[in-house]
């Protein structure tokens, strides 16, 4: 069985290649769709759009969240292709993890000329 580390260095090496392959610019969901075909090249275990659902007192709530990426049920991306990751995007990110349950959280961020600026590390 895979640890943590070990799957988000997959990740990341991912990330890099689709990074390198198309460059800064595009929409999300283009980062999100290759980035989800090289994970399951390498046999990763990824589930695209996953609904999150809210806990609000003893119900269990659709809210219309979804998890942009999980991988392994154990990582959770979250995908931006923005100027910059601004505070909330990581609160956005944590409140994910606190959510679901799911410890550690990718915040990756493609609209970066150097694809080290645009990963972010989040643990629970």
């Amino acid at each position: 069985m895979e640890n943590l580390n070990d799957i988000s260095y997959k990740i990341i090496g991912a990330a890099f290649k689709v990074h390198k392959n198309l460059g800064p610019g595009l929409l999300e969901s283009a980062y999100e769709t290759c980035l989800e075909y090289e994970l399951r090249k390498i046999d990763l275990k990824v589930e695209r759009q996953k609904v999150l659902s809210i806990m609000y007192e003893d119900q269990k709530l659709d809210a219309g969240y979804r998890l942009d990426l999980v991988v392994n049920n154990k990582v959770i991306i979250e995908l931006k292709a923005i100027s910059k990751i601004l505070p909330i995007h990581k609160a956005q990110t944590m409140t994910y993890l606190k959510l679901s349950g799911i410890r550690l959280g990718l915040l990756l961020n493609f609209n970066v000329m150097d694809m080290k600026q645009g990963i972010n590390r989040i643990i629970m």
